[in-house]
């Protein structure tokens, strides 16, 4: 296992096309993290346990990078122009792309926790979010990167699980009725092989699962940026219900963690012998 302080990278001894990420699940917060919300309250920003719940992922030949740091103090699911300046205390130097999420104070750091959570009692300074960028966003992105160029130029084929939670409501999104169980997103068919996608649906719905595709959630930066069909290089993005296996309120595993945690190993067998028979075409003579 490599280790930095922005991640772990745990590799596989026999390795598939395959590579998984959980880019959300870290729960190391940083010393200059000053922040007014509670640690109970930050860890509604957190896929907590989903690191956990993919860690032998690698005995079925996929490599595994989980973030050691939490969503809320840098999102590496961002652009790293989703700059709010509402958050800032002056100009930022660089471009600054507006979205819907910067404008909602969920960019690329966030100003808020929820719609009426503020993350902060003061602007942050330029310099605070450069350092952020720097020792943490990059690192991960460069790791997540050389980690599929390498898988890529062994097999000539690269599948990408980007790994989160979802809460059972979600008021930034507007949706508040309880969502299906596993939300797959390949931003409407872009970001991968719809054979795959639907692969991936029919195992979770043999076992019981209630699955959607890009509703709500289609996938965002760590999904769009590194995938290319055309050229074998697939990413989607999988969403669990937090609910499946812990209790909202308090962060705790329910019952429910143990029999999830073996549905995900047989998920990462089925993906295994997918991507593994899976065969590059030949050009014509």
């Amino acid at each position: 296992m490599a280790m930095h302080p922005a991640y772990r990278l745990l590799r596989p001894s026999v390795s598939a096309p395959l590579v998984c990420d959980s880019p959300h699940s870290g729960t190391h917060y940083p010393d200059d993290f000053q922040t007014v919300c509670s640690p109970l309250a930050l860890m509604t920003g957190e896929d907590r346990h989903v690191d956990e719940l993919y860690a032998d992922a690698p005995l079925h030949g996929a490599v595994l990078l989980c973030a050691e740091f939490p969503r809320t103090y840098i999102d590496v699911n961002r652009a790293v122009t989703e700059i709010d300046p509402l958050l800032l205390d002056a100009p930022w130097p660089g471009e600054i792309e507006e979205t819907p999420r910067s404008r909602a104070g969920i960019g690329l750091v966030r100003r808020l926790l929820t719609p009426t959570t503020p993350m902060y009692d003061r602007p942050l300074s330029v310099t605070e979010i450069q350092t952020r960028i720097q020792n943490y966003y990059i690192p991960y992105h460069t790791a997540l990167k050389n980690i599929l160029d390498e898988t890529y130029s062994a097999h000539g084929r690269v599948y990408h699980l980007n790994c989160h939670s979802m809460p059972s409501t979600n008021h930034f999104a507007g949706y508040l009725g309880r969502h299906t169980d596993f939300v797959l997103g390949d931003r409407d068919g872009t970001t991968s092989d719809i054979h795959f996608v639907y692969a991936l649906r029919s195992c979770l719905e043999d076992m019981g699962y209630s699955v959607a595709i890009n509703d709500p959630y289609k996938g965002v930066e760590l999904v769009r940026r590194y995938a290319c069909p055309a050229l074998n290089r697939h990413s989607v993005q999988i969403e669990i219900c937090r609910s499946l296996y812990m209790n909202e309120e308090t962060g705790e595993k329910n019952k429910g963690f143990l029999g999830l945690k073996e549905n995900i190993n047989r998920l990462m067998r089925f993906c295994a012998d997918y991507v593994t028979a899976e065969r590059v075409p030949l050009a014509a003579d």
